[in-house]
């Protein structure tokens, strides 16, 4: 059983950044591919980015590359996620999440354990 606790949401305007944590409990984090994914009012779960078990590889949604960064802490168990130029779109409900295989690192449907999710507003 992997625990995830999302932290670090909040309100910031239209260009400015973010930087949101993910930690997970246990010791086995390494052995997890780590995804983070977003939900906004109304929309479907979408991804976001995601990163291999090692960090060799990551992964990024076309709407967020090159304002956003994944990247890890295998000996922090923590996953971040470094938001940079943010838009009022990227307004959602962020989640990350672990997947034991990583085989398919943008479908959400093959991550295991979610965390409960941090606010991200950005104001125009």
């Amino acid at each position: 059983q992997v625990q995830l606790v999302e932290s670090g949401g909040g309100l910031v305007q239209a260009g400015g950044s973010l930087r949101l944590s993910c930690t997970a409990s246990g010791r086995t984090f390494s052995r997890y591919a780590m995804g983070w994914f977003r939900q906004a009012p109304g929309k479907e779960r979408e991804f976001v980015a995601a990163i291999t078990q090692s960090g060799a590889n990551t992964a990024y949604a076309d709407s967020v590359k090159g304002r956003f960064t994944i990247s890890r802490d295998n000996a922090k168990n923590t996953v971040y996620l470094q938001m940079n130029s943010l838009k009022p779109e990227d307004t959602a409900v962020y989640f990350c999440a672990a997947d034991l295989y990583g085989r398919r690192l943008m479908n959400k449907g093959d991550y295991e354990y979610w965390g409960q999710g941090t606010q991200v507003t950005v104001s125009s």
